[in-house]
Parts: C-alpha cells; sequence; structure tokens
C-alpha cells in the first residue's frame, strides 16, 4: 500500500520555526516527511535535519520522499529517546525541533495496522511493529478493571465498565482478534446516536499500545534542554488528552517559581527555560480545513528557549 499523508498546519509550523539556514533541526515524527521537507528547503547545504520515526514504513516512504535533500539524518526510534539519538550523533544543542503528534493517514488507511475501526483487520495498533504489546492482547488479556481504567482514562468513555464487562463476557466464548470484531460488540453493547461510538475505545487502545501520552510526557522537558537559546519547539497534537499535556508542561516551564501557594521565600530555585509564543493554539484555517479533513482537530502550540 502506498503511503499517502497529508501534512497539517506545514505552513504554521515553518513560520514558527523561525529557521536558521545553517541550523540545526529535528523532526521527532517523520511520518512522510511532508513536514522536514518544508524545513529541508529552508536549509543552506550546511544546515542539517535529524528526522525520526518508530515506524519503519514512514522511514522508508520519508527516505524516497526527500531522496532530493543529502544533509538528513534518518533514525528509527520512538522519540522519548532523544536524548541517546543525539548524543550518539554528537550533537549536544539543536535550532528547533517540531512533534506532530498522532497517526498518519496512511497508518488508518491501512487495514493490516489494525488502527481503524472503518477498515476490517488484525487487532494490531502498534506504530513501531517490532514491540511486543498490541491492542490484541490489551482486549483479550487485561482484566475488567483494567480495560475499564484504559478507556475511562485515555478515551474518556462514560460507558467504559459496561464496555469493559462486555468484552470480558465476549472473550470467554472466542478471542477477539480484528476490527471489526471489536467495532461490533461495542455498537451491541451500548446505546448512542453517534456514527462511531467506537472511536473512544479505539483511542484508548491505541494510547496503552504506544504508551503515548507516557511518551509525549517524557520528552517535552529533554528536547527543550537541548534546544538553544531562542530556539523553538512546535508541538501539533490532535485530542483534548494530548493538549493539555503540552499546554500544562509549557506553563510549569515558563515559570520562575514553582513554590506552593503561601510561602513567604520561594526555596524552588526554579527558573524558567521558555516563553510561549502562542496563548491560544493555532489552528487550520479554511482553506486547509477543506483540503484536508483530518486537519480539523489539530492544535499547534510553540514555545522559545530562554
Amino acid at each position: 500500500m502506498e503511503f499517502k499523508h497529508i501534512s497539517v498546519l506545514a505552513d504554521e509550523v515553518i513560520e514558527n520555526l523561525n529557521i536558521k539556514p545553517d541550523g540545526i533541526y529535528v523532526d521527532l515524527t517523520l511520518g512522510k516527511g511532508g513536514h522536514s521537507k518544508r524545513i529541508l528547503e529552508n536549509l543552506s547545504e550546511n544546515g542539517r535535519l535529524i528526522a525520526l520515526d518508530q515506524d519503519k514504513d514512514a522511514l522508508n516512504a520519508a527516505k524516497e520522499n526527500l531522496s532530493d535533500f543529502s544533509n538528513v539524518s534518518y533514525l528509527k526510534s520512538n522519540f522519548e529517546n532523544i536524548d541517546k539519538v543525539l548524543d550518539d550523533l554528537g550533537i549536544s544543542k539543536i535550532d528547533g525541533a517540531l512533534m506532530d503528534i498522532g497517526v498518519s493517514s496512511y497508518q488508518i488507511d491501512n487495514a493490516e495496522r489494525g488502527f481503524s475501526y472503518m477498515h476490517d483487520g488484525p487487532l494490531d495498533m502498534r506504530m513501531d511493529t517490532s514491540n511486543e504489546l498490541t491492542a490484541e492482547k490489551i482486549v483479550n488479556e487485561y482484566s475488567l478493571d483494567e480495560l475499564q481504567k484504559i478507556f475511562s482514562n485515555y478515551g474518556e468513555e462514560r460507558f467504559s465498565r459496561t464496555i469493559a464487562r462486555k468484552i470480558v463476557e465476549t472473550r470467554d466464548e472466542q478471542r477477539i482478534d480484528t476490527t471489526f470484531k471489536l467495532r461490533d460488540l461495542i455498537n451491541k453493547s451500548i446505546r448512542s446516536n453517534e456514527a462511531h461510538p467506537e472511536k473512544r475505545v479505539f483511542q484508548a487502545l491505541r494510547i496503552e499500545v504506544n504508551r503515548e501520552l507516557e511518551v509525549l510526557e517524557n520528552t517535552l522537558d529533554k528536547i527543550i534542554d537541548h534546544l538553544n537559546v531562542d530556539g523553538r519547539l512546535c508541538v501539533i497534537t490532535f485530542h483534548s488528552l494530548e493538549d493539555r499535556i503540552v499546554k500544562n508542561t509549557f506553563k510549569e516551564l515558563e515559570k520562575d517559581c514553582i513554590c506552593p501557594p503561601g510561602l513567604p521565600l520561594c526555596v524552588c530555585n526554579h527558573k524558567a527555560k521558555i516563553k510561549i509564543i502562542n496563548k491560544k493554539p493555532i489552528i487550520a484555517g479554511k482553506k486547509e480545513l477543506k483540503d484536508n479533513s483530518r486537519s480539523k482537530s489539530a492544535k499547534l502550540r510553540v514555545c522559545q528557549r530562554i
């Protein structure tokens, strides 16, 4: 299957990265390389791009897409390993970075990857197919309480207990191993007028499989520590759980003091690391929304190292 993906908010990312032609930049979520291509077009031959992705299909597609550029280093890695990646390359400081948090159109549309409730396929959902944990393993082996917690915390699903109970009852009779089996089970277990009431459970499973929120929290501080003064980090999120983490992390890192309220003197010695560039997230304009419907939920937040 051809790797198709349209990068969202590309113009806004380039505008906010403030690219230095000779600078070093990191694309932490390479995908097909749409954002990376735009970054490379703004770099000189002395500039450098470090491109990471944990999906080997994405890396292969990006290498083809960016074949005209020689100043790119490709690495198959989860972005939470950014410290080791840069250390191995002999790089301590960078001039900017991008994180586009979410599933690519290729991953969604490829039934074999198991991300979508619109296509029947194996219940997989791994961004890195070398990892052992799959959605099928979670659905068939996690306890009722564990399933409920995942659906509630990661999917904000109000019928989490009902759905978890139905899964446990069903798997005692037959293994739940395809996306359509899970989708149909969810639709039968709750009453809803929504077009796709299964979407929150699928989101929750994907987050659990790939440790998405944990990895995001682990990485924001790391990448900011690698930024040169005035270097910028652009983060694109696609749902409220991710956006909340980025928003709150930026707020904390912008503060000089994080002592509990009421203390007469500051004892934390915390110093602000960043300034927030956009107090409200940047969203897609009318033209992009028309051309790419998947940009509808995208939010871009930007911070600058101080």
